[in-house]
């Protein structure tokens, strides 16, 4: 099994026929994605990479019965791919990204809400199930898959692919990963994805890569404190990033002590979480933990 994304998810490409769009929709498709078909304004009854080119995301849905988006627009125009996958009844948008304004994401965000549509990122590496479906930009060797699988979730992209191959190092494999963001204001967060790991007969365990900044690992404690009964192996970056400065993602600036990777560290500690203090150490933690679980 796997959450959010499996061999049946049928996606489309927004910003398909793009650098990006292009290099890493082909990345997907040679991991056997199903990739329907793309969504370039103007380019409408064109192919490309051998799939259909459609003007508009709803099109694009009627036509191929997609139901999730891969979206690599430019950032000033991703409000409206966002807003647009949400009108065409899409369910899950992957947004890859970058810089999207705060007000912009705000909004695009309430109106998937609003539609019922799930938003993964921005500014994220995306999600993958390990041998069933890959909707981003992740390196998919890293990603393998064993008897033991444990899940993945992570505000880094880099250290999400650290992570990933720290566990397969120490003998298990990978269910599924997801890049959260770093971003300030992001889709789904570590609240609404432990109890979907919690659910997966296929996760054994669960892999949570935090940064500095925010309070969303703060308030993942309560839930997983209640709810949460797979052990959680926990790594806060940024626990040396000088206090005031921002670093790299939006979301990575301590303005107070609720957001210092020590904070975080503590309070994951005191929820029942393993907590390492380095990401060369998650896959010793692992198997350490898994001999009682």
């Amino acid at each position: 099994m796997s959450i959010l994304i499996d061999k049946q998810t049928r996606a489309i490409v927004q910003g398909f026929t793009g650098k990006e769009g292009s290099f890493h929709a082909q990345s997907c498709l040679e991991y056997g994605t199903k990739i329907v078909g793309g969504v370039t304004p103007f380019k409408g009854g064109s192919t490309h990479l051998g799939l259909p080119v459609f003007d508009t995301a709803a099109e694009a849905v009627e036509k191929t019965g997609a139901n999730t988006s891969l979206i690599f627009v430019p950032s000033a125009f991703a409000k409206d791919a966002i807003i647009e996958a949400a009108d065409s009844g899409i369910k899950l948008a992957v947004v890859i990204t970058e810089h999207i304004a705060v007000l912009d994401i705000l909004a695009a965000k309430a109106y998937a809400i609003k539609k019922g549509m799930k938003i993964i990122g921005p500014n994220c590496p995306g999600i993958i199930s390990s041998d069933l479906c890959k909707l981003g930009i992740m390196p998919s060797s890293v990603f393998k898959r064993s008897d033991i699988n444990i899940g993945i979730i992570s505000k880094s992209g880099t250290l999400t692919y650290e992570g990933a191959n720290e566990i397969v190092r120490a003998g298990y494999g990978i269910s599924t990963a997801i890049g959260i963001g770093g971003d300030a204001v992001i889709g789904m967060d570590y609240e609404e994805l432990l109890p979907l790991f919690e659910k997966d007969d296929d996760t054994k365990a669960i892999l949570l890569i935090g940064e500095i900044g925010g309070d969303l690992e703060i308030r993942a404690c309560k839930m997983i404190e209640e709810k949460i009964s797979k052990p959680i192996v926990a790594f806060i970056a940024g626990n040396s990033a000088p206090k005031g400065r921002k670093m790299g993602h939006a979301g990575a600036i301590i303005n107070g002590i609720e957001g210092s990777a020590e904070y975080k560290m503590k309070a994951l500690s005191r929820a029942g979480v393993y907590v390492v203090d380095s990401p060369s150490k998650i896959g010793e933690k692992f198997k350490e933990v898994m001999k009682f679980s």
